[in-house]
């Protein structure tokens, strides 16, 4: 999934729309408690969100993570997850705020949405800045190239030894995957996600996109041209760097945190959470027992 570090290439209409409604969230929050950076607390949001009836989520238009569908409801593998959660905690309503993935942290924290639904990657830097629950999947790497893989690529550093470019997409966690393997920055077409990256590998502009297994799969199903790699776990100095995702709350809301992450485990020890999540083309090699805590360490 992604990293918010890189900012896209240019402002698309929703992008724009994002950010008013953002400095909107911020003016109307200046009136409001924030805790301060690094101060946990224990809310009220769940008891708010249960006498309105409705949750207000932070997605980023990604499949399978988390998007908006023809029908105009939210839909991919968290918005799902939430929509079962929410409604166990009696909250029936989900409602989508779709904001780039750079927008998620910043808006969360302005009260633009009551949580991030987005599949966001576990970080020790993410961590300082809001309450994760633990991960409801841990995702290996994988790369669309041309078809038959003609340039044998299978990790970053087959890149890096040849000197390739590569792409990767807008924020996206694979971007220091690839400068930590030696790929210089040079070498990496930031893209707004992994449509615009099948396209780059089609059009030969870059001999191969890295993304996360799952959305690398979805994307070039039914593809000719292009092919995705088989899976494999990136490294950062010699260690596995961990690919898992979840839904973050705003410091000041541990407690609607920890009702959440209650529901989730009940979900993963039921069995439940795959067969919510395998429309998506998530697969039992995807669940994960990590938590949260082990993540931000």
């Amino acid at each position: 999934m992604r990293n918010e570090n890189t900012m896209p290439p240019q402002l698309s209409r929703r992008a724009l729309l994002a950010s008013a409604v953002l400095l909107g969230g911020l003016a109307a929050t200046s009136c409001s408690r924030i805790a301060a950076e690094g101060e946990v607390e224990g809310g009220d949001l769940l008891e708010r969100l249960q006498e309105r009836g409705s949750v207000k989520i932070g997605i980023a238009s990604e499949p399978p993570f988390g998007y908006i569908n023809d029908e105009g409801d939210p839909t991919g593998e968290a918005p799902e997850i939430a929509k079962v959660i929410f409604a166990r905690l009696g909250v029936d309503k989900v409602i989508p705020v779709p904001v780039d993935f750079s927008a998620l942290i910043p808006g969360l924290k302005a009260q633009l949405f009551d949580v991030v639904s987005a599949g966001m990657y576990i970080s020790p830097v993410r961590c300082e800045q809001v309450l994760f629950s633990d991960p409801d999947y841990l995702m290996l790497d994988a790369f669309i190239v041309p078809a038959g893989n003609p340039l044998g690529l299978h990790t970053y550093a087959d890149i890096a030894s040849k000197g390739l470019q590569m792409a990767t997409g807008q924020a996206y966690a694979q971007y220091d995957y690839a400068l930590a393997n030696g790929i210089p920055k040079n070498k990496i077409l930031v893209l707004p996600d992994q449509v615009a990256g099948l396209d780059a590998v089609t059009q030969g502009r870059v001999a191969a996109f890295a993304g996360s297994n799952v959305a690398v799969r979805n994307v070039v199903k039914g593809k000719t041209r292009v092919a995705a790699t088989a899976p494999f776990q990136p490294t950062i100095d010699g260690e596995p760097a961990l690919g898992a995702g979840g839904f973050a709350f705003r410091l000041t809301e541990k407690n609607l945190r920890d009702a959440f992450n209650a529901e989730l485990l009940d979900l993963k020890r039921t069995g439940e959470l795959l067969n919510i999540v395998r429309p998506f083309g998530f697969t039992e090699t995807e669940m994960t027992d990590l938590t949260a805590q082990e993540l931000c360490q």
